[in-house]
């Protein structure tokens, strides 16, 4: 449910008509709009926002480790521009670590809304270890294809692995 004090924000409001049970939350600090989504809902979210409330360039996606802080482990942010009002979005969606080095986390892919979404999501993969479901080519992207582990993991070693280039 969208905060009562973002009902004064046209985004917030729209988006609240369109698809109000997907919201579990946001504030605006720093000039900036930011909502909280379900994570069975992104897709769904982020495909109303582009079709019908013209939400039409992804800028971005990214996420955060807060772990040991937080119950759900991970953060996955979207960064929305809508290109006709020159306004910016930040829609964030919680994933829950797995809790086994064997089986990643997952959340759905945002390429079958914007191609644009398959680097960003196979980089959030390789550096924090969330495997996004239906992506085309979900493989690293910036370490060696037979690299052990997410660097950008928090409870990755400081200090990496000892890697042998010998076959390079």
């Amino acid at each position: 449910m969208l905060p009562e004090t973002l009902n004064q924000y046209p985004a917030a409001a729209a988006l609240a008509a369109k698809a109000g049970a997907a919201i579990t939350g946001g504030k605006f600090e720093f000039n900036e709009l930011t909502i909280d989504i379900n994570p069975d809902q992104i897709i769904a979210t982020l495909n109303t926002l582009k079709t019908s409330l013209g939400w039409n360039r992804l800028s971005g996606i990214t996420c955060v480790d807060w772990h040991p802080k937080q119950a759900a482990r991970f953060e996955v942010v979207y960064h929305l521009q809508n290109t006709s009002t020159w306004e910016r979005l930040r829609l964030k969606t919680t994933v829950d670590d797995s809790g086994s080095a064997d089986k990643l986390s997952e959340l759905d892919s945002a390429t079958g809304v914007w191609a644009g979404a398959n680097w960003f999501e196979r980089e959030i993969f390789d550096m924090f270890g969330i495997k996004f479901r239906n992506h085309p080519d979900m493989k690293r992207i910036l370490m060696p294809v037979d690299w052990v582990g997410h660097p950008l993991r928090k409870d990755y070693p400081v200090h990496g692995f000892k890697y042998s280039y010998k076959s390079e």
